[in-house]
């Protein structure tokens, strides 16, 4: 039998854990049993505990977004204002930028960020929301630093990307992506369908290197929110944030169903000890939904 959303979620109405903060992204399971989260408007970095309490553990994030872990432990932050670029912080809070540009030009809006298991981390790179007269690279891009710190551009060839994701055995990356062009904000100003919202599939080869670029999911609607965060579960299933809620879609790219959010949601992330929490940042807060099959977490 097919599968269907109460077959993979215990509930689909999220439990609300924090709110009231400016705009909540880049929710991140942390290994010493804590949630961080960014709040992009406010330019700063929130942590969450399980015992309710909530603390600011770092100012001035230069509008911080996608966040993920590296391979030892240290998070990583995609940075779209100010510097644009990608950064690591330390246990004590030391914050360095591991990159900022590549062939000597500065990044767009770095948006997301992922970690495979040889250490290598890529992020999506889009510009449509940078001011063409800012704009150093012609091209939306997703770039992949190599384990020695080199940039490397993995591929031009998204229109708009924005979250992106490993299979389950890291040979395939999927990239989120929101909209072609301005025309896009016109029709979700409209109401209209968006032909544009959609996921991305791509061979990724043993040096990092990308190839053989699909439409893993057409995720075409008029409702509210576009393909934005993603993670994938120890099924392979691709969970991924979109119009109207959050996308749940086999590995074939055929859509299971859509748990249906209150608020648009942007990000996503797997946690709690065994990995069956589904943290989530819609708008303001940090909320979360219960799974029954294990996640994959912060980094491959």
């Amino acid at each position: 039998m097919p599968e269907s959303l109460s077959d993979i979620f215990e509930s689909t109405e999220p439990t609300l854990l924090t709110t009231g903060w400016g705009r909540a992204e880049g929710p991140l399971w942390h290994a010493q049993g804590y949630v961080t989260f960014v709040d992009l408007e406010g330019s700063r970095l929130v942590r969450w505990e399980p015992n309710g309490s909530v603390t600011v553990v770092r100012e001035n994030t230069g509008e911080g977004n996608g966040c993920t872990l590296d391979r030892q432990g240290r998070l990583i932050m995609c940075e779209g204002a100010d510097h644009r670029r990608i950064t690591r912080m330390e246990a004590d809070g030391t914050v360095t930028a591991i990159a900022e540009r590549w062939q000597g030009k500065r990044f767009n809006k770095p948006n997301d960020v992922v970690c495979r298991s040889d250490g290598s981390i890529f992020f999506t790179d889009p510009g449509l929301r940078v001011p063409a007269e800012l704009r150093e690279i012609g091209f939306s891009g997703v770039f992949r630093i190599d384990p020695t710190g080199r940039v490397h551009l993995a591929t031009d060839e998204c229109e708009y990307p924005n979250g992106l994701a490993f299979s389950p055995d890291a040979s395939i990356l999927y990239v989120a992506i929101s909209r072609l062009d301005e025309r896009c904000f016109g029709e979700a100003e409209r109401g209209e369908v968006c032909a544009h919202r959609r996921i991305r599939a791509f061979d990724v080869a043993a040096d990092g290197t990308l190839s053989n670029n699909r439409v893993f999911c057409d995720m075409s609607s008029a409702a509210p929110g576009v393909p934005d965060g993603m993670k994938v579960d120890t099924k392979g299933r691709v969970f991924c944030v979109g119009s109207g809620g959050i996308w749940v879609i086999a590995p074939s790219g055929e859509v299971i169903g859509t748990v249906k959010m209150p608020d648009v949601v942007r990000n996503l992330a797997f946690g709690g000890p065994d990995f069956r929490t589904l943290y989530l940042t819609p708008r303001g807060s940090l909320a979360k939904l219960e799974v029954k099959t294990p996640g994959i977490g912060a980094f491959r």
